[in-house]
C-alpha cells in the first residue's frame, strides 16, 4: 500500500465517528469545521486531534479539488420525534446501502447567520437531503444556483419546479379521512389543522372541505381550527374549544396523530366516549397511533419510502443521471382502527 494514502479506515471515517472518539456532539465537530468561536480551546483541540487521527484534516485539505463521493449532509433542524426520526432513519438506511456516510447538519445556534451552504459543508458533502425545510424558496434557490446537489423531504412551501422534492398526497388523504366519517355517518364534523402557511396544512383542509362539499355542505367556520404545532398539547386546546360549542361535533379530522390524541384526551375530560360519542382520525400512522386505547384510525403517510426516494433521487443528481420527474407524490392510505364508530343518535 502506497504510504502517503490513508488506510481503508481512515477512508469510512465519517463526522459520528469523530465525535465519538473526541466523546462530542456532531454538533460540535462541525461548529469545529466551521471554525465557530464557540467552541472553546479544550474541546476544539481534543476535536481536532480525533480528526487528525481518521485522516479528516487531510481530507478536507483536498476537499476542494478532489469531491469525497462518501458523504451526504441530511438536515432535520427539529427535535427528533417518530415523525422525524422514522424519516431520519429511512435515509441512513438507504445511504447505507449505498455506502454513503451521513453528514446530519446542526442548525445554526440563536445568534448564528449561518447559511444553508455553511450548514452544509458543499466542500466535504456530495449532497444533502433536507427534512422540512424551514428557509424560504429563494435561498433554496441560492443553493441550487451554486450547483450543490440536495432533495427536499416532505416541503413545508411550494418549491419552484427545478428543485427536487418528495411529499405525500397530503389533500386525498384528508379527503379519505372525512369521507370515512361521512360514510359512517356523522355530520359535524371538526378539522384542528395545522401551522399555517404549510402546504400540508393547506393540502389536509383542502381535502376535508372538498369531502363535505360533495355532499352538498360546507364546512361551518366554527368547525375549523387553523394554527398552533402539531403537537398534543394544541390538540388538547382546540379539542376542547370544539367540544364546548353549543351544538359540539361528533367527529373530529386531525392535521396529525398527536393532534388527534390531545382531542381524544380533551373527550376524556368531558367524560365523552371515543368512539361512542366522538370519533377522531389521525394523520401520519405513528407508532403513538397503535398506542393509545382506543387505537386510533389515521391515515398512513409512507415515510421510510419517502426517505428511499428522496436518497435515490439524490443519489441521480449527483450522479447527472437522467430524472423523469423533480416533484414526486406518493399515495396515502386510511388504516381503520376503534377510534371511529357511527354516531349515536
Amino acid at each position: 500500500m502506497n504510504g502517503t494514502e490513508p488506510d481503508s479506515t481512515q477512508q469510512r471515517s465519517t463526522i459520528r465517528d469523530v465525535a465519538l472518539e473526541a466523546g462530542v456532539s456532531t454538533a460540535t465537530v462541525s461548529r469545529v469545521l466551521n471554525g465557530s468561536p464557540k467552541v472553546s480551546a479544550g474541546t476544539r483541540a481534543v476535536v481536532l486531534g480525533a480528526m487528525e487521527r481518521h485522516g479528516f484534516t487531510a481530507r478536507r485539505r483536498r476537499s476542494r479539488t478532489m469531491p469525497l463521493r462518501d458523504l451526504v449532509a441530511v438536515r432535520c433542524p427539529y427535535t427528533l420525534t417518530d415523525y422525524f426520526g422514522v424519516i431520519l432513519s429511512g435515509v441512513a438506511r438507504s445511504l447505507r446501502l449505498r455506502g454513503k456516510g451521513l453528514f446530519l447538519s446542526a442548525e445554526a445556534e440563536e445568534g448564528d447567520e449561518a447559511s444553508l451552504a455553511e450548514l452544509l459543508r458543499p466542500e466535504m458533502t456530495d449532497g444533502a437531503v433536507l427534512i422540512l425545510p424551514p428557509e424560504p424558496s429563494a435561498k433554496l434557490l441560492d443553493l441550487r444556483a451554486q450547483g450543490y446537489p440536495f432533495v427536499v423531504i416532505d416541503p413545508r412551501t411550494a418549491l419552484p419546479a427545478d428543485i427536487a422534492a418528495v411529499s405525500a398526497a397530503h389533500l386525498t388523504g384528508s379527503r379519505l379521512a372525512t369521507e370515512h366519517l361521512i360514510k359512517l355517518g356523522h355530520r359535524r364534523i371538526a378539522a384542528i389543522a395545522g401551522p399555517l402557511n404549510w402546504i400540508a396544512t393547506d393540502g389536509r383542509l383542502l381535502g376535508y372541505r372538498a369531502a363535505l362539499a360533495a355532499t352538498g355542505h360546507l364546512a361551518p367556520e366554527e368547525l375549523v381550527q387553523v394554527g398552533g404545532e402539531p403537537t398534543i398539547a394544541h390538540g388538547l386546546e382546540a379539542a376542547r374549544r370544539l367540544l364546548d360549542l353549543p351544538d359540539r361535533p361528533t367527529g373530529i379530522v386531525a392535521f396529525n396523530d398527536k393532534i388527534a390524541i390531545g382531542a381524544m384526551e380533551a373527550a376524556a375530560e368531558r367524560n365523552l366516549r371515543v368512539p361512542e360519542d366522538l370519533s377522531v382520525v389521525g394523520f401520519d400512522d405513528l407508532d403513538l397511533s397503535r398506542v393509545v386505547v382506543p387505537h386510533l384510525t389515521t391515515v398512513r403517510q409512507p415515510l421510510e419510502e419517502m426517505a428511499r426516494l428522496g436518497v435515490e433521487l439524490l443519489m441521480r443528481l449527483i450522479e447527472r443521471r437522467e430524472i423523469h420527474t423533480l416533484h414526486i407524490e406518493l399515495a396515502t392510505e386510511l388504516v381503520v382502527r376503534s377510534s371511529t364508530a357511527p354516531p349515536q343518535l
